[in-house]
């Protein structure tokens, strides 16, 4: 009876470089098949130097080993054409002459002019709020879109985009302009502005294409992820701020691959900065320029590090949370840890997000734009009924001290504060509450599947980086140094 097989062995082909020739590096599992097969033919040599079958990397000797293994191997050549893993090297040190170490000056800091909405007289309008300055009274009294109302005693712009415009233009060099949370700017045009009003903008200074923000927006990428393109690309074009833009749109994969890996060398980058902008460069050069004919698949992209989340233990969280006695500071940190929630979906909760009769808690718009619904602590509902009788928030259930949302950096103070007050040496943010809920769960015995959908995790393998932190079980293991 012929023998058959439930699936046939795999044969891996790898890229190896030997002596700057490039070869092929075969690999697969023990299996006396494949060995008989090489050994008999002259399709592969054995190396003993790197102790493995090599070829010439051709497509000829591709085609060859694919007919050789018909019918008795599956050839694998998905990793022969892998981009390499971009490591720094040891000792490297990046010069001002090969990478600066941050292309865009900043201006000095200037007085700040805050935009919000304004009704009035059935218009809606732009409010100007700014600390009492005459440089900035005298700009705005003499700009043409600029209107003083004596009823709320304020500055006024309409809330075209012509007038924003030229308020931009008024007030340039006299003060900066700042977005309220309540404020929503859709015209690229002006958020462009905003963004790089900040910058020193010399003779090389290159600006962000409209269209890469305008194709950003159209795909329906988020606001917050726009603007981090925006800034990667933007360092990216006054990295190289001695070529114009012309050439820099006439690069090749060696020219990204070479100002990345000099950002790694430095070491003064995170994985997720560098990734960040490997995606930002990429989406300019694939989808606003058009260069399909460039292999992008070969752009670099460092080795992410296997770090384990910080995760404080229930002790160190209950510490934090009876570190202040501000009943909406504490109402905040219990949202992050009683629901695993991100700072960014904290703040974007309103009143009716709390399903108080499901014990629910509706999150919209997480990250991926993504809703789901999350765990309504009991405790929690308790906190927040008496925060909402004291402070009556009126759209958000979180709102800053003159209304609008909250924001993020005050989250992070309040954080910081109590974690300060709680005397922890850990260094830990307010993420460090997320990882902990997850954690928590896991070792009461909860199903990965279900933290998953709490957490709001696309994939269950970002789920499963909890399991390498829980001590559920651990507590059971003796080391063999208590043996001895």
């Amino acid at each position: 009876m012929q023998q058959t097989y439930n699936s046939a062995p795999v044969l891996y082909l790898n890229s190896l470089e030997h002596q700057g020739k490039q070869f092929i590096r075969l690999w697969y599992k023990p299996d006396h098949r494949i060995t008989k097969l090489l050994k008999d033919s002259d399709v592969a040599k054995y190396s003993k130097t790197y102790k493995c079958y090599v070829t010439h990397k051709t497509p000829e000797a591709i085609e060859l080993l694919h007919r050789h293994f018909q019918g008795v191997a599956l050839v694998d050549a998905r990793y022969l054409n892998r981009p390499k893993r971009i490591r720094p090297a040891m000792g490297a040190v990046v010069t001002s002459g090969s990478l600066q170490s941050e292309p865009l000056a900043k201006l000095p800091d200037l007085p700040i002019i805050r935009l919000q909405p304004l009704e009035h007289e059935g218009k809606t309008l732009i409010q100007l709020s700014f600390p009492f300055n005459e440089l900035i009274y005298k700009t705005l009294k003499c700009s043409s879109c600029c209107q003083w109302l004596p009823e709320p005693r304020c500055f006024a712009v309409g809330t075209d985009a012509s007038s924003l415009h030229q308020l931009l233009d008024d007030v340039q060099g006299t003060a900066q302009v700042w977005l309220a949370g309540t404020m929503h700017i859709r015209d690229m045009g002006i958020l462009r502005r905003l963004w790089e009003q900040t910058y020193s903008k010399g003779s090389n200074y290159i600006t962000c294409p409209l269209p890469y923000l305008e194709k950003l927006y159209l795909l329906n990428y988020s606001l917050s992820t726009i603007r981090t393109y925006h800034s990667l690309l933007l360092r990216f074009f006054n990295g190289h701020s001695t070529h114009r833009l012309e050439k820099i749109n006439a690069f090749s994969v060696a020219e990204i691959n070479t100002y990345h890996r000099q950002m790694v060398q430095s070491q003064q980058y995170s994985y997720s900065f560098v990734n960040q902008s490997i995606n930002a460069v990429k989406f300019y050069f694939h989808r606003v320029l058009g260069r399909h004919t460039m292999d992008l698949s070969q752009v670099e992209r460092p080795e992410k590090a296997d770090r384990l989340p910080t995760v404080l233990s229930k002790q160190e969280v209950q510490r934090i949370l009876l570190a202040t006695a501000n009943l909406k500071h504490r109402c905040l940190l219990q949202l992050l840890y009683a629901g695993g929630l991100r700072i960014g979906e904290v703040i974007n909760l309103k009143i009716t997000d709390v399903q108080s009769d499901r014990n629910l808690l509706l999150i919209r718009g997480g990250k991926g734009k993504k809703d789901r619904t999350t765990l309504l602590s009991q405790k929690l509902l308790e906190s927040l009924r008496a925060y909402y009788k004291e402070y009556r928030p009126k759209v958000w259930l979180f709102e800053g001290q003159y209304g609008g949302q909250y924001t993020t950096d005050s989250i992070r103070n309040v954080f910081r504060d109590c974690v300060k007050k709680a005397c922890l040496q850990k260094k830990v943010t307010p993420h460090s509450l997320r990882h902990s809920f997850a954690t928590h769960l896991l070792e009461q015995g909860t199903n990965l599947r279900y933290i998953q959908s709490l957490l709001g995790h696309r994939s269950s393998k970002t789920t499963e980086i909890y399991t390498h932190i829980t001590s559920h079980g651990l507590e059971n293991i003796i080391s063999p140094l208590d043996n001895l």
